[in-house]
C-alpha cells in the first residue's frame, strides 16, 4: 500500500520546528502586550465575500490563490488567505465599531494556492496586529514601532531594512493613478502580460512588478510623492518625524505600493537579504477604506502581518525542548506508584517523562533525547522506606532522599520556580 504524504504546499511541524514557531508567536504576543494589543482569533474560513469584496474578483489572490468551495449547504466559503479582512469583519459583526480604538494581535494559519517555495507554503502561518479607530500618523508609527521591536527581540532587526512610502489619500492617489496610466499606456505592448492586465484593473501594482522589462519602464514613471496633497504630506511628515525621534531607521521607497483602493497613506515593509527572493518578513500599512467595503462605517485602521515561517528561518537559535526529570521505575510492580509520583511532580509544575518499557540502562539513555538533567530512580528497597534516588545526569552523583522532600531538593526546587 502506498505511503501517504502531506499535501503539496503543507508540512508537518515536528517538535523542533514547532518550538521555533512557538518562540516567534510567543515573542510577538509579549511585545504586543507592551503596546496594549489584546489576543484574538477569527475562524479559518469565512463567507467568500469577506475576501472578494475588498480584494476584488480580478485580484491575483481571489482569481488565482484562494481555496474557495461550496459547503454542503451550497454556501460559498473561503479559507482565509489573510486575516486583516477577517479581523475587520469581526469588529463590525460583533458591534464593536462604537467602542474604539480596538487593538488586536493574532496568530494562525492562512491558505493560498501558489507555488511552494522556501518560507512560502500553501498553508502558512502569520502573526499580525491591527489598530482600528485612530486616523493619526502616530498610530502608524506605533504599528511600525511594534514591528521593529518584535524583530529586535527576535534578533533579526539588524538583518532587515524598513522601507516606507506614502500612498496619499484618495484624492492624491486618484490623481497619481491617472498620471501613471497615461505614462504606462505609451509602453503597453512592452509590458508583461500580468502588467498589461493590471494597467486596466490595478495599475499601481505594476510599480512592484518583478519582470525585468517592467522594472526598466517603471524607472521613468511619475513619482507618487509629486502628487501628494497637503493633507497627505502632513500625515507622512508626522510619521517620519515620530520614527526619527524614536530612532527607527527607514529608507523612502517610492515603488512600495498597495494596489487595493482601501489602502491609503502609509505603506511599509521590513525587508531582509537573508532569504533570497522572499525578502519581506513583515509588512503593513493604513487601510481606512476596508470597513465600508465590508458593510461597516468608515473606520480608520492600520496594521501589519508577518510570516511565522520566514521569521523562524531567520531566528538565530534552536529552541530547546527540554524535560526536567526522567523517572525510572526499576521494578515492574511499582509502575502504578511511579505514575502517581510523576503526577504529583507534574502538579507542582515540573515536566516529567516516565518510560514504560526497556531495562534500566535503556530507560536512562532516554535522558539524552529529552534533555533531562535529573533522573529519579524508584526501586522497591527505597520505596519501602518512602525514599527515591536522585541522580544528577551531569556528574553522575546520586543521593537517596525522602519522596516528601523532593520538591525542596537543591536540584529540583529551582525547576519549580
Amino acid at each position: 500500500m502506498k505511503i501517504l504524504q502531506p499535501v503539496r504546499g503543507t508540512s508537518d511541524l515536528l517538535p523542533a520546528d514547532k518550538a521555533r514557531q512557538n518562540h516567534v508567536i510567543e515573542t510577538a504576543k509579549k511585545i504586543g502586550r507592551t503596546y496594549g494589543f489584546q489576543d484574538m482569533a477569527t475562524p479559518i474560513f469565512e463567507f467568500t465575500d469577506v475576501f472578494r469584496r475588498p480584494l476584488g474578483d480580478a485580484s491575483d489572490v481571489v482569481s488565482k490563490e484562494t481555496y474557495s468551495f461550496e459547503d454542503r449547504g451550497g454556501t460559498e466559503i473561503t479559507l482565509r488567505p489573510e486575516n486583516t479582512a477577517s479581523v475587520m469583519r469581526a469588529v463590525i459583526s460583533n458591534g464593536l465599531t462604537q467602542t474604539l480604538p480596538q487593538k488586536y494581535i493574532y496568530a494562525g494559519p492562512m491558505f493560498r494556492y501558489e507555488r511552494p517555495q522556501k518560507g512560502r507554503m500553501r498553508q502558512f502561518h502569520q502573526i499580525g496586529v491591527e489598530l482600528i479607530g485612530p486616523s493619526s500618523a502616530l498610530a502608524d508609527a506605533e504599528i511600525i514601532g511594534c514591528g521593529a521591536e518584535l524583530l529586535s527581540e527576535l534578533g533579526v532587526l539588524e538583518h532587515c531594512t524598513l522601507h516606507l512610502n506614502s500612498l496619499g489619500d484618495t484624492q492624491s492617489r486618484d490623481a497619481y493613478r491617472t498620471a501613471l496610466v497615461a505614462f504606462l499606456a505609451q509602453y503597453k505592448d512592452d509590458l508583461s502580460i500580468d502588467s498589461q492586465r493590471r494597467l486596466v484593473q490595478n495599475p499601481l501594482r505594476i510599480l512592484d512588478s518583478k519582470d525585468a522589462k517592467d522594472k526598466e519602464i517603471v524607472a521613468g514613471a511619475p513619482q507618487l510623492a509629486d502628487y501628494l496633497n497637503d493633507v497627505s504630506k502632513a500625515h507622512y511628515d508626522l510619521l517620519t518625524t515620530a520614527l526619527d525621534k524614536a530612532n527607527i531607521a527607514f529608507v523612502a521607497d517610492p515603488l512600495l505600493v498597495r494596489g487595493l483602493d482601501y489602502y491609503c497613506h502609509t505603506a511599509f515593509e521590513f525587508i531582509t537579504d537573508q532569504l533570497g527572493a522572499q525578502g519581506t518578513v513583515l509588512g503593513g500599512g493604513r487601510y481606512d477604506g476596508l470597513s465600508e467595503m465590508l458593510g461597516g462605517p468608515h473606520l480608520p485602521a492600520v496594521g501589519f502581518a508577518a510570516g511565522v515561517e520566514r521569521l523562524s528561518l531567520l531566528v538565530d537559535k534552536d529552541e530547546e525542548v527540554r524535560t526536567d526529570i526522567l523517572l525510572v521505575v526499576m521494578d515492574t510492580e511499582l509502575q502504578a506508584d511511579g505514575f502517581a509520583l510523576a503526577s504529583q511532580l507534574r502538579r507542582a509544575g515540573l515536566s516529567v517523562d516516565m518510560p514504560f518499557t526497556g531495562n534500566i540502562s535503556k530507560k536512562l539513555k532516554r535522558a539524552d533525547k529529552i534533555g533531562a538533567g535529573i533522573a529519579l530512580l524508584l526501586g522497591s528497597q527505597e520505596f519501602a522506606t518512602g525514599e527515591v534516588q536522585v541522580k544528577s545526569l551531569g556528574d553522575g552523583e546520586t543521593q537517596t532522599i525522602a519522596i516528601d522532600a523532593l520538591l525542596t531538593h537543591p536540584l529540583i526546587a529551582p525547576l519549580c520556580e
